[in-house]
């Protein structure tokens, strides 16, 4: 049972760990060790995590209208792809062991993470070769890493973040916009499925995600804000912490 202390806790945290995501950063950085420092265990706090994130969406989206002028077709075509894998995610959560794929998942950071960091060559090089990218590129992407989202999460939004910016949207608020709507619309399909489960704690979903939809109106703002450059380092070296530390702990 969750305290009244634990409760206004989870409310911080979760204003905290909506600014921190929804400018670009890692959400769960912050919201899921709030949900295990109140006693819920590492399966239990991921399903929360991914209810709470649902109220990230419309926070981020009503501050992100300047940036997601123009982009609602391009949106509407590839939200489905990102409820789609977000669902799927959720489902293999729900019946399967996770113990090998949390393995994996401090490499997956990482990599999104360094990729994050060297975006700007990697665009450049890109450039070079005219974007003669496969067609598959975008959506085998944007479904396995929407999947992960849908699955576990942590570090996703710094890895579809930087999907957007090499194959999307070179203007880092703007795909920081795109990313936050993709990562939205997979939370809300997993949600559904976790709810269907029954196997939410609500007490400790519902403070948080309240929080977070207060801080998720803030970090666009501050996204909007920040130097590009600066806030690509704060962003990549948080995702690095977060492949150390999920590589010491895979239950994080």
């Amino acid at each position: 049972m969750i305290s009244p202390l634990d409760t206004a806790a989870l409310v911080v945290a979760g204003v905290v760990a909506g600014l921190v995501g929804s400018a670009g950063g890692i959400t769960s950085l912050v919201s899921f060790p709030a949900l295990l420092a109140v006693g819920l265990a590492a399966r239990s706090a991921s399903i929360a995590n991914s209810i709470a994130l649902v109220a990230c969406w419309p926070g981020s989206a009503f501050a992100s209208q300047p940036e997601l002028k123009g982009w609602g077709g391009w949106l509407w075509r590839w939200s489905t792809v990102a409820l789609a894998g977000g669902a799927a995610g959720a489902a293999l959560l729900v019946l399967t062991p996770g113990g090998t794929f949390e393995r994996i998942v401090p490499f997956l950071v990482l990599a999104g993470s360094l990729a994050l960091l060297f975006e700007p060559r990697l665009t450049a090089w890109r450039q070079r070769r005219q974007r003669d990218e496969s067609i598959f590129a975008l959506p085998t992407g944007l479904l396995l890493l929407s999947l992960y989202n849908g699955y576990f999460g942590a570090g996703s939004g710094v890895m579809v973040l930087t999907l957007m910016l090499l194959l999307v949207e070179q203007h880092l608020p703007s795909a920081n916009a795109l990313k936050n709507m993709l990562i939205g619309a997979g939370v809300l399909a997993s949600a559904v499925v976790y709810v269907l489960s029954g196997s939410v704690s609500w007490s400790a979903a519902v403070p948080l995600g309240i929080g977070m939809l207060i801080g998720s109106s803030l970090g666009p703002r501050v996204a909007r804000r920040a130097p590009a450059n600066i806030l690509r380092v704060i962003i990549a070296v948080l995702g690095i912490a977060l492949a150390i530390q999920l590589w010491v702990d895979p239950h994080l």
